[in-house]
């Protein structure tokens, strides 16, 4: 019998997503055995300091990756708005889930939409990109860092502490806590991040029999999408600490991509999109992003990787 191990990290998610490809892929490949290999990241580690002071989102999934490179285990499941656009050498990226909502949660016990909330509300949040993108819509509000898994950043809302907090919907819906999404933000309003809702499996690019049977899972659009957002990442050479939103979705036959850029304090930001045909996606991704680059970008990113961004 065929064994396949998947490396995984340990928070309620993480294993969701990795039990639910484990499952899709026993389906796929009848009598093929697949086993978990649990990891504790340094992202999952250092909760007491914002993402962005300790290195990113990158952090959740490199010991992941050395797990790969090590043999210990042959693919990698990660939500692929932790995945940095640039993979390490000898990587692959083999297949692509089919996209959950991308959409960020609005969540609150008290009040019905982000609009309502009061002056100086208190909005948990991590995330830098979000961070402008509220700011930009309420310049009025407290925006208080927000670390940990979902449970706890729900019992932290619950016990009062925050006003509002802000997550992904795709993660909220995969652990059956959709009922607690209060609104969904719409995404010309808070770009999501590159990624953001779509599952990803990554491999040894020279393990061709894992890549093989992983493969079967490849949803197409997905791939489409994904490989627009990555590519307009990369070209803007953004580190997970910089605050861009990239989303792309298939109108018809062709692509549309939106992306984003911003200041941290949310005073500064850039917004455009794209439309062409999706057999071109990289292609579309590098070219919004020359576009937004062209158009007085460059000299905000150059900003934000000089202040450590």
């Amino acid at each position: 019998m065929s064994v396949l191990r998947i490396a995984t990290r340990q928070s309620k998610l993480a294993l969701w997503q990795a039990e639910h490809v484990a499952a899709l892929l026993r389906a796929a490949h009848p009598g093929l055995q697949v086993d978990l290999v649990k990891i504790v990241t340094q992202g999952d580690r250092i909760l007491d300091r914002p993402l962005a002071d300790i290195g990113g989102k990158g952090l959740f999934i490199k010991e992941l990756e050395v797990a790969l490179a090590e043999q210990r285990a042959d693919i990698a499941v990660h939500s692929m708005k932790d995945v940095p656009s640039d993979l390490p050498p000898g990587m692959t990226l083999a297949a692509m889930l089919p996209r959950a909502d991308a959409r960020d949660a609005f969540i609150a016990t008290r009040f019905a939409n982000l609009e309502s909330l009061p002056k100086a509300a208190r909005i948990g949040t991590s995330s830098l990109r979000r961070q402008c993108q509220l700011r930009q819509i309420r310049n009025d509000i407290e925006i208080v860092p927000l670390r940990g898994n979902v449970d706890t950043r729900l019992r932290k809302l619950d016990a009062g502490e925050f006003d509002a907090i802000i997550l992904a919907s795709a993660g909220l819906i995969r652990l059956g806590l959709g009922d607690r999404i209060t609104q969904l933000l719409p995404i010309d309003q808070s770009v999501p991040a590159v990624g953001q809702g779509i599952i990803g499996i990554e491999c040894r690019a020279d393990d061709a029999h894992s890549v093989e049977i992983v493969r079967a899972l490849d949803n197409s659009p997905a791939q489409t999408c994904i490989t627009a957002e990555r590519a307009f990442a990369q070209r803007l050479e953004g580190s997970c600490q910089s605050p861009i939103g990239g989303h792309a979705e298939l109108v018809g036959t062709q692509l549309k991509l939106q992306g984003m850029i911003a200041s941290v304090d949310g005073t500064q930001v850039f917004r455009d999109s794209i439309l062409g045909a999706q057999k071109d996606a990289a292609a579309l991704g590098r070219a919004l992003a020359d576009r937004m680059l062209f158009t007085g970008a460059d000299k905000l990113l150059k900003e934000l990787r000089g202040a450590g961004h």
